[in-house]
């Protein structure tokens, strides 16, 4: 049997471990979070692949490539070219989209050329990125940016009360003489009692030099209206300041549909070229499955090929579970689990064999049906003669599984080891967490909470939603279930708090601080650790933060450096003077019971609980215990925390209160089914001390164990949106009708 070989894996917490993966087959690694997983599969094994594909490229094309570091291992041998389909959102600006990430909109581009009339150009019209197809007044966009004047001005007060409110333009500022110097107005009039042409002057007017300006006025100034100002010095793509005001501009600037195009992107020309009544912009804005009906309608023996390539590709987006996207979705606005599946997408019609492919928990975002596609078209990977490695929590893509190498035993420090590793049928009897998860007997909550009091939504007609009506109990636990794209998120994250103002959204966002900020700032209790090290040394407190007295002085506290290899990608190194740490060595030589600064942030959330076991603030670290983030350290930065640790580590602020009412969406994400036991315990406390809780899931363990159900379906985009089942979990398993109710059934069994 031909394998891939490592030997000596010492990726961050991995303990010099060697094990042979089989080739051409599928292997899932699993693991509690902080395991070690992600560091052998993705920073190990992908890592090193990528590296020396990278090395056979000349170093212009090398500049350009994915660079995922050197691994700390031995030697890998026999691998194969890596194919990495990790989470990251698609990126991109509004003009890339489901059509352009996935090339099916080259397809149809290529389809209206030769089927559309009246013929108007060929493929490359068809394009809102090209200057000859996109609408001349949006420049393809789809939307105009306007500036609000209610909210750059307040109308009730005068120019010298501040009636400006943007910044350089506020009494003092550098720009706010322009205007009261500019000898035009009354700067103690208020804003509502300008006439007409005192409006038009202030908002309006072109450049030019003021005829009698106050005697203030720099003799080289020239005056502008506000908006001109802003335009012409701000709003300008190569402005300095466009960057610097991003969050100020985001409050005045709104986006209005194109009145040119009415948001179709293209010109008249290009949206006159028509097949079967639509043009193009109309199908991109059509569900992909019913984009798909509408190829099928058509026929030409000339240009069948191009037909049967497009259906291919179609076919491919359905069958991966994204038939609710249209063509035109910007790919920012996808999902991680969304963009990883179009990533997939473009794998699928290849040819290619001999590959490795590596996913990262491809079954986040999904429900149990849409999960079934997945682990057909992994199926489908591997029949290619293909390598494939999935890093996943998910019980049901573990069992797809030819070979499971199960990380562990636990997180951190006290992972890094190799705890399994064999057949899915073994996986039962090995010591492992994972293993024993696999031998529990599943049951569900038969004793639900009862509620006499509800929040009801009345009429919920956003998105996909058909006029939805539903009440959700109070002080209970409620799951809302349904597969992806069913409206779940529409109802519960968007109608509920627009209806219930009250309602408090815990998501997993990045958190709104600074680059630097790590646990122990997000935790509050940075100063409380260096006052402990200020007391026991005698010294100023501020000498033990990387951000203030005690930073390195070569990396400024950052502990690595950037070098510039000129026309090759920079590269960073940990500092040579602290080591990485980013504290100046002086300080190190400072104690606090035996451990200096940099070895407390290292310390993780489990050994910190110890070792500061008699401090008032030793509670923070048990919360992050009981959410199953023992691993993290202290000095992490929350800039590399996860969108599931982040949910988490938002919920330790919420556990002290009561009576609110809380959303989590997906709150198990990246979760070992033994961490969505603490999870569990964790929501049920939160209930106890009298909030409300709903919980948006896919995780059959934990739609078992609500109070209440709120089942959204039956299917995505337009087959989704109704109302399919509200009750007991009792009664669920009852329901003929919910895809949910079927798959919990299997669960359980």
């Amino acid at each position: 049997m031909k394998v891939i070989k490592i030997t000596g894996a010492r990726q961050n917490n991995l303990k010099n471990i060697s094990l042979e993966i089989p080739k051409n087959k599928i292997t899932v690694f699993t693991g509690v979070s902080g395991s070690g997983k992600s560091s052998l599969v993705f920073e190990t094994i992908g890592a090193e692949a990528q590296r020396q594909i990278n090395e056979t490229q000349n170093s212009f094309v090398r500049n350009r490539l994915t660079q995922l570091g050197v691994a700390d291992v031995d030697k890998i041998e026999h691998l194969n070219v890596p194919v990495i389909i990790n989470q990251k959102r698609l990126g991109g600006n509004v003009r890339s989209t489901v059509g352009t990430a996935t090339d099916i909109y080259a397809s149809l581009r290529l389809l209206f050329s030769r089927l559309g009339e009246p013929f108007v150009g060929y493929s490359n019209i068809f394009s809102f990125n090209n200057p000859q197809g996109m609408c001349p007044v949006c420049e393809g966009l789809g939307y105009k940016q306007t500036i609000s004047i209610e909210h750059l001005f307040d109308k009730d007060k005068s120019l010298n009360e501040g009636a400006i409110l943007f910044p350089t333009f506020q009494p003092g500022g550098y720009r706010w003489l322009r205007y009261t110097e500019s000898g035009y107005f009354d700067n103690n009039k208020k804003l509502k009692d300008y006439t007409r042409a005192e409006w038009d002057l202030l908002l309006y007017s072109k450049e030019h030099k003021p005829k009698h300006p106050g005697k203030n006025w720099y003799k080289s100034a020239t005056y502008a209206g506000v908006l001109t100002r802003i335009e012409n010095d701000i709003l300008k793509k190569d402005s300095r300041e466009l960057s610097i005001r991003k969050d100020d501009l985001k409050k005045i600037v709104v986006s209005k549909t194109c009145p040119s195009c009415k948001g179709k992107r293209l010109n008249d020309s290009v949206l006159s070229c028509k097949i079967k009544g639509k043009d193009i912009a109309d199908c991109a804005a059509l569900p992909i499955d019913e984009l798909l009906e509408f190829v099928k309608s058509l026929s030409s023996k000339s240009y069948e090929t191009v037909l049967n390539e497009l259906q291919r590709k179609l076919e491919n987006v359905v069958n991966i579970g994204l038939q609710y996207l249209t063509l035109d979705r910007i790919t920012n606005t996808l999902s991680g689990g969304e963009s990883q599946r179009i990533k997939m997408v473009r794998h699928l019609g290849n040819s290619l064999e001999d590959l490795l492919y590596i996913f990262d928990e491809p079954s986040i975002g999904l429900h149990p049906k849409d999960l079934e596609n997945i682990a057909g078209i992994i199926k489908q990977i591997k029949e290619k003669c293909n390598t494939v490695l999935i890093v996943e929590h998910d019980p049901d893509l573990i069992k797809i599984a030819d070979h499971i190498v199960d990380m562990g035993p636990l997180s951190g420090r006290k992972g890094g080891e190799v705890v399994y590793e064999g057949a899915f049928t073994g996986l039962k009897q090995s010591s492992g967490k994972t293993g024993r998860y696999f031998s529990t007997i599943r049951t569900f909550n038969a004793s639900p909470r009862k509620s006499e009091t509800f929040l009801t939504i009345k009429n919920a007609q956003l998105h996909n939603l058909k006029n939805v009506t539903v009440n959700i109990p109070k002080n209970v636990l409620t799951v809302v279930s349904g597969v992806a794209g069913s409206g779940k998120s529409s109802l519960i994250s968007k109608v509920l708090p627009m209806q219930f103002p009250d309602v408090k959204i815990i998501d997993q966002s990045l958190f709104a601080v600074s680059a630097r900020a790590t646990l122990l700032t997000y935790l509050g209790i940075s100063d409380s650790i260096r006052n402990l090290f200020a007391k026991s040394n005698n010294v100023s407190n501020k000498l033990f933060s990387r951000n203030g007295e005690g930073a390195c002085p070569n990396c400024k506290g950052l502990g690595v450096e950037k070098i510039d290899l000129a026309f090759m990608e920079d590269i960073e190194e940990p500092c040579e003077v602290c080591g990485g740490n980013g504290f100046d060595p002086d300080v190190l030589k400072y104690r606090y019971h035996d451990l200096n600064i940099s070895e407390v942030m290292n310390l993780t959330v489990d050994e910190a609980k110890i070792f500061f076991n008699n401090n008032t603030f030793t509670h923070h670290f048990e919360l992050l215990v009981e959410l199953g983030l023992d691993y993290l350290t202290l000095g992490q930065r929350l800039s590399s925390f996860s969108g599931g640790e982040r949910q988490r580590l938002k919920l330790t602020r919420e556990l002290g209160d009561h009576n609110n009412i809380l959303v989590l969406d997906e709150p198990s994400t990246g979760l070992h089914p033994s961490d969505t036991q603490k999870l569990m315990k964790i929501l049920n406390k939160l209930v106890d001390h009298g909030n409300t809780v709903i919980v948006i899931e896919h995780n059959l363990d934990i739609i078992a164990q609500g109070d209440w159900i709120i089942d959204i379906g039956i299917g995505a985009g337009k087959y989704g949106g109704n109302l399919i089942f509200e009750g007991t979990v009792a009664a669920l398993l009852k329901n003929k009708k919910s895809e949910t109710a079927k798959y919990l059934k299997r669960h359980l069994q």
